[in-house]
C-alpha cells in the first residue's frame, strides 16, 4: 500500500533529522494535530515546529508498525520514542539531557500522495514522569 510505504518513509526522514525530507512528503494545507496542542496548519508553521524539537529533544522512532485503509486515505502508526530532553520549554519541567521511552500513537489523512494530517497522542503524564527525575 502506497500510505503505508509513505508513512514509513516520512519516519525514516526523521530519525535521520531530514526535516526538508519530512516537510516534502506533506501537502502545502497541512495540519499538525500534536498531543494535548494547539493545531498547526501549513509547512511553515510545521517547519517551526520541527526546529524547536530539534533544539530541545533528540528523539528516534523504534518498532514502527504502520496500517492503511484500503483506498490508501487513512493510516495509523504506533511506535516507540526514545528521546533524550535537552533543553526545557515554558512550563514543563527542567531539562538536563533525561533519557525517556514513551509509546505513541499517530493518525493520518493522506491526499495526492502526500500527508495531509497527522495527529499524535502519548501519554504526557508518563513523560512528565520520566524526565522529572
Amino acid at each position: 500500500m502506497e500510505a503505508q510505504a509513505l508513512i514509513t518513509r516520512y519516519y525514516a526522514a526523521f530519525n535521520a533529522g531530514d526535516f526538508a525530507g519530512m516537510t516534502a512528503m506533506v501537502t502545502d494545507d497541512f495540519a499538525h494535530d500534536p498531543n494535548q496542542g494547539t493545531r498547526r496548519v501549513g509547512k511553515a508553521l510545521f517547519t517551526e515546529f520541527l526546529a524547536k524539537m530539534d533544539r530541545c529533544y533528540r528523539e528516534q522512532v523504534v518498532d514502527l508498525v504502520v496500517m492503511a485503509n484500503g483506498d490508501d486515505k487513512r493510516a495509523a502508526a504506533e511506535f516507540v520514542i526514545n528521546g533524550q530532553y535537552l533543553v526545557a520549554e515554558d512550563g514543563l519541567p527542567p531539562a538536563h539531557g533525561q533519557a525517556y521511552r514513551l509509546p505513541v500513537g499517530a493518525f493520518f489523512d493522506v491526499r495526492d500522495g502526500k500527508i495531509a494530517r497527522v495527529t499524535n497522542y502519548y501519554n504526557l503524564e508518563d513523560w512528565l514522569a520520566q524526565v522529572s527525575k
